[in-house]
């Protein structure tokens, strides 16, 4: 077997249209690919797929993912108060590791997501 990539990240919801309103609108990401009459659509970052999914009508358990996809940024804090004048909700404040700033939020069904932005050099690590 050789892996040459990832094609996409699955992102379970309840409620088709309602997340396809929070992926497209409120985060506003590319709406790509529908599945057919399947509540699913795909939605472009520039670098990773996010599908977004009903369970149910996969036959799948709704469960929502609890740690994070890093979504990239140039300037996180004012993507934050971006989402936060659109009623986003963040689990805590901006996180400084030493190298990026972080900011982790929910979507509708509570899969965890985050605002990123590295600002250290690539193979740099806080001292």
């Amino acid at each position: 077997m050789n892996v040459t990539g990832v094609d996409f990240v699955c992102v379970p919801t309840q409620d088709f249209d309602k997340a396809e309103q929070f992926y497209g609108e409120t985060l506003g990401l590319e709406r790509s690919k529908r599945w057919g009459e399947m509540p699913a659509r795909e939605f472009e970052t520039g670098s990773l797929t996010i599908a977004v999914m009903q369970s149910d009508a996969f036959g799948q358990e709704f469960k929502p993912h609890t740690h994070p996809i890093a979504l990239h940024v140039d300037d996180v804090e004012a993507a934050r108060s971006e989402l936060e004048e659109k009623g986003v909700n963040f689990v805590r404040d901006t996180i400084d590791s030493g190298v990026c700033h972080m900011a982790i939020f929910t979507d509708p069904d509570g899969n965890s997501l985050m605002l990123h932005h590295r600002y250290a050099p690539p193979g740099e690590t806080p001292s």
